[in-house]
């Protein structure tokens, strides 16, 4: 009788019949039988019940014997979803061992990799510990080698040349640190390995409970990482065989993507919520005693069903209609003016400061006596509108936000003083986490996150000075881990914008949210370039003498000759310079205009710093140059030049974007000046090496490139443009001693092994040619160039119709292939005889 009346009263409290029901059918239908749905989508706006919804699921998925698993936000990957699953099937008795096994192989060898690229790109630290600079080293390398979630090899400040020169050293140490390929891969892509195992695990638990049931709540949240990764174990067999009796739920606030699931839609039930329905209302308020019509209209007319709202006005159990308030009321009156206990409404209404609450939280934010906070944390964890999930308590967005409006109003020197001190507070937890670990692994702790998100939301809302820029230099960062950590620091920009009305915070988070959903984190990036006052350069002036470096005698006399009329003219692909593709002397002038692109009415207060403007310029140079924007990589260059024109580092890395792009003189131009502002970048000349070469200049080349190799010996990428300077010069026992070398540097390079594929097979070992081939393909499967190499290998091995075949693959992933063709088309003729 007991069960029967609190599973009433449960169903009273969250209403939504039909749906319940429409779940509760589902385990009465065999997974082959045509109505039986594998997926549930609940989806609908904040405050409409959706993880109120979830739960009661969870709850008639037990009644029914399954084995569940739940959820949230709380998860930021999937390796973090899978653990999330693996220990609450071990509390239900089904424990995963093999999955947690690797679970915890996966954390420590990402760990070793971390500690792996700190050491590989900043190998001889200061003794006080590993420096600022390393630091950002190891990050931006992880992220270029997919060893965390990033875009590409994102610098942001990090000189290109190191961490070319870095990256080279990491390969070579995670082949030596890792003591399988298992083990690369299970930091590499851990999905790829954990995924298989999980489906496992599951089918292993299937002969024993009649269903299992995975809830993902938060979808909005989660789905962006999530979502492919559920398309794929659901829908194909890559992972492995997923039992018939698993049933999977979401719940966020937006529809399904019909274009990744629109296939599946047989097999789906979309659960739209709306606000409850008179009579969902009704009958809530009933199961409350809250029964006089008077009272149950006003009820109707303040909360139009919202369920939140309803579910709290219920629970003060109102007499009459006196009791229920007119929606214009205070955010005071309308949640708790029947709690008539101070110390109560005290701590209901200073508990909605901080965006999450724990015990700790609530001490430093509640305003009632010491001794009586566990007691009041404990009551207010058991309100309508708060709700504790991965054990933080959250207030509903539609009853916080309207208690932070009376909090700002009523007292704003209050307000702002409250959010300093939770400010300090947070800063103080996360300088604790701070201690003695390195700025790779405090990205990857998703408590320092938290903290450093913490207190930064409350600098924002204290209007704190200097903490939009703080913000804005953290975003950057975020951006470098990739799009989940973006997505974060952006909402934080709606949170501390809506919270505390800061329209200027508003207007960054739309524009900024827009170009996350449409672009990624180089987007962000981009878009912020446009939104952020940049500061103050010095405009060209017809009586000022540009630094231009001169002729290559004056830098290193008598060491580069430069063919007759290679730079004559400024030919090939070069286009004439404008005033901001040559250095300025002297520092910015304060008094110019500031550059300000597409802001209008900037507020003076967000004006960037020139240091955290040229990080941003740069981060968005290398994130454009790794879709393949190079020319709009130059582009952003040219403005973070003007603000550093002392900065060799940018200086190399347009020259390398302009030697990409086949600008040859002008990349000869900005080598050569970051040369003159640091001639011991190995970066810079290994780039003005391979550019000289495309000018025709192979001894100019080689030059660059040995002084390169003597900055650092184990540069990879040097040694295999200088073992293309041997190629020139005729030279091809050096040629394969440097990419002998190279590979042996970066065994995990598919470039080096074609390189020194293609260096065998010119000198007529086509058989060991084959290896490295075959090598380079298994590293990198749509490795156009590594096929129309082994073609050409294989036919004169006499294998025509295999070489035909390579031929035919390389030309199906480069069809413009000018060199493959020809290839194709003599093997072709040889085979018609």
């Amino acid at each position: 009788m007991q069960q029967i009346v609190q599973r009433r009263t449960r169903a009273g409290l969250v209403a939504r019949d039909a749906e319940r029901e429409l779940f509760r059918t589902n385990f009465d239908t065999s997974p082959e039988e045509e109505r039986h749905r594998f997926l549930f989508h609940v989806h609908g706006d904040a405050g409409v019940g959706k993880t109120f919804l979830v739960r009661e699921f969870e709850q008639i998925a037990r009644e029914r014997g399954a084995l569940t698993a739940y959820v949230d936000e709380s998860a930021g990957s999937v390796p973090e979803v899978l653990a999330a699953v693996c220990r609450q099937a071990g509390d239900q008795g089904h424990r995963f061992k093999e999955l947690d096994k690797l679970l915890l192989a996966h954390r420590e060898r990402r760990h070793e990799a971390e500690l792996a690229a700190l050491a590989a790109l900043d190998p001889q630290p200061d003794a006080g510990g590993p420096s600022a600079g390393s630091l950002a080293l190891a990050r931006a390398g992880l992220a270029g080698l997919g060893l965390i979630p990033g875009v590409g090899a994102f610098a942001g400040a990090v000189d290109p040349g190191q961490l070319a020169q870095g990256a080279d050293r990491l390969r070579s140490g995670l082949g030596a640190r890792f003591r399988s390929h298992e083990d690369v891969r299970l930091v590499l892509s851990p999905e790829s390995v954990l995924t298989p195992v999980l489906t496992k695990e599951l089918a292993d638990a299937a002969a024993s409970v009649p269903w299992i049931v995975l809830f993902f709540d938060t979808y909005e949240r989660t789905g962006p990482f999530l979502d492919g990764w559920l398309h794929d174990v659901m829908t194909t067999g890559r992972h492995g065989a997923l039992p018939a009796t698993v049933v999977v739920v979401t719940a966020g606030q937006r529809p399904f993507d019909t274009a990744r699931w629109g296939g599946f839609a047989d097999f789906t039930t979309v659960v739209p919520l709306e606000p409850f329905t008179e009579a969902e209302t009704r009958n809530l308020l009933a199961v409350r005693g809250v029964t006089a019509e008077p009272v149950v209209t006003e009820v109707l007319r303040l909360t139009g069903g919202l369920p939140v709202l309803v579910s709290t006005l219920a629970g003060t159990r109102p007499a009459g209609p006196d009791d229920v308030h007119d929606p214009s009321a205070t955010a005071l009156d309308r949640f708790l003016k029947w709690e008539r206990e101070p110390a109560r409404r005290a701590a209901a209404i200073w508990g909605a400061l901080p965006r999450w609450l724990d015990a700790d939280v609530f001490r430093v934010a509640a305003d009632c006596p010491e001794e009586q906070r566990d007691e009041l944390y404990d009551w207010l964890s058991g309100l309508a509108f708060t709700d504790e999930r991965a054990a933080r308590l959250r207030y509903h967005d539609v009853v916080r936000a309207p208690m932070l409006r009376w909090q700002r109003t009523r007292s704003p020197r209050g307000w702002a003083e409250r959010h300093r001190h939770l400010a300090g507070t947070f800063r103080r937890w996360r300088e604790e986490t701070e201690a003695g670990r390195d700025a790779a692994e405090l990205w990857a702790d998703a408590e320092w996150r938290e903290l450093r998100l913490a207190e930064s939301y409350h600098l924002l809302c204290a209007r704190e000075r200097g903490a939009p820029q703080a913000v804005v230099g953290d975003l950057i960062a975020a951006c470098e881990q990739g799009e989940a950590a973006a997505e974060r620091w952006v909402r934080l920009l709606e949170d501390a914008g809506r919270d505390a009305d800061l329209e200027t915070l508003t207007g960054w988070w739309r524009e900024l949210s827009e170009a996350l959903g449409e672009g990624g984190p180089a987007a962000v990036l981009d878009r912020l370039l446009g939104l952020l006052p940049q500061p103050p350069v010095k405009k060209a002036r017809a009586n000022r003498r540009p630094l231009v470096v001169g002729d290559d005698a004056d830098l290193l006399p008598g060491l580069w000759p430069v063919p007759p009329g290679a730079d004559a003219g400024r030919h090939d692909e070069d286009h004439e310079a404008d005033e901001a593709d040559v250095p300025w002397t002297g520092d910015p002038d304060p008094d110019s205009e500031p550059y300000v692109p597409g802001a209008a009415d900037p507020d003076p207060g967000t004006l960037l710093p020139a240091s955290l403007a040229v990080r941003l310029q740069r981060g968005a140079a290398v994130l454009a140059a790794a879709r393949g924007d190079y020319g709009g990589a130059v582009a952003r260059l040219r403005y973070a030049i003007r603000l550093a024109p002392r900065d060799a580092g940018l200086f190399a890395l347009r020259g390398e974007y302009r030697r990409v792009l086949r600008q040859h003189s002008a990349a000869v131009r900005d080598l050569r000046h970051a040369l003159t502002l640091d001639p011991g970048r190995a970066y810079a000349w290994a780039s003005l090496g391979a550019t000289r070469l495309a000018l025709g200049a192979p001894a100019a080349a080689l030059i660059a490139l040995d002084r390169a190799l003597e900055l650092d010996p184990d540069y990879a990428w040097a040694l295999i443009r200088r073992a293309r300077v041997w190629r020139e010069l005729g030279e091809p026992g050096r040629r394969l001693t440097d990419l002998d070398r190279a590979v042996a540097l970066q065994p995990d390079s598919p470039w080096a092994h074609c390189e020194r594929g293609d260096a065998l097979r010119a000198a007529g070992r086509d058989e060991e040619a084959l290896t490295d081939y075959d090598v380079a393909l298994t590293l990198d499967p749509d490795y156009a160039s590594a096929y129309a190499s082994r073609g050409v290998s294989r036919f004169h091995l006499g294998r025509a119709a295999d070489a035909l075949a390579d031929l035919d693959r390389a030309l199906e992933l480069s069809p413009s292939y000018a060199w493959a063709r020809d290839r194709r088309d003599e093997v072709v003729r040889h085979l018609d005889g």
